[in-house]
């Protein structure tokens, strides 16, 4: 198999390494800037040497670990920096199957994380942040009866609280657990009963951010997520 070598560190890569490799030096020197669409695939492989299949495996895993996004239709574009930054949760579910990693250990872990991060939303939240937010709260209580999408709002809303929080690497490795934990709740929340009274919890997060209440907010993240991981162990036994 042919490989590469780097002129700059002397390292030796396999072609789709390479790939990985030579696109995040563009971002690194600032070749190429947030939200920037990657060239037509045909010249970016040309330019980097490589076959189109290879070029497309580098960037599934630079996509895989939240440095690049797909969008059908419109092309490859590097992550803006206003999207919630997302590490690869593949190693994160193999070691929590090697290691048998409970839900109970995964919830501990999202808590502890989602609480410090609600608190400092509401320190750092700012008017947009906060509109959406009460745009999700919204949607949550317009979906009460279509579990699916009640789900994509408060997905959205966890989020966008990330985003608020100011701090990149807590909203990445909250992102990476929560990622696991909602494999499973997209299976089971069809079967939710307790939507209403989430919506609640969610409005309760959203009031205390907004009024700056960092005690509140912690607190009220709290609740709702003992409370979601409550509901998802009993949508798993129904």
């Amino acid at each position: 198999m042919k490989t590469f070598r780097s002129k700059q560190s002397g390292k030796t890569f396999f072609p789709s390494e390479a790939v990985v490799f030579r696109l995040r030096e563009m971002i690194r020197r600032g070749e190429l800037n947030s939200g920037d669409k990657l060239p037509p695939e045909r010249d970016l492989a040309r330019t980097m040497g490589v076959s189109r299949p290879t070029l497309r495996a580098g960037i599934r895993s630079l996509a895989a670990i939240g440095l690049l996004k797909s969008r059908r239709g419109s092309g490859t574009f590097v992550v803006e920096a206003k999207e919630s930054p997302t590490l690869d949760a593949n190693q994160l579910k193999m070691f929590a199957t090697l290691h048998n990693f409970s839900s109970d250990e995964m919830f501990e872990a999202r808590i502890a994380l989602e609480m410090y991060i609600a608190g400092c939303a509401a320190r750092r939240a700012n008017d947009e942040q906060i509109t959406i937010l009460a745009e999700e709260i919204t949607g949550m209580f317009a979906s009460l009866d279509k579990p699916a999408q009640f789900l994509k709002h408060d997905m959205n809303f966890h989020q966008t609280i990330a985003l608020a929080s100011g701090n990149q690497i807590l909203t990445a490795l909250m992102n990476m657990v929560t990622q696991v934990l909602l494999e499973t709740r997209r299976k089971t929340v069809k079967r939710a009963k307790d939507l209403k009274e989430a919506a609640e919890m969610h409005r309760k997060i959203y009031r205390a951010i907004r009024e700056k209440d960092t005690e509140a907010a912690q607190a009220a993240m709290r609740e709702h997520l003992l409370a979601t991981q409550k509901a998802q162990k009993l949508e798993i036994k129904r």
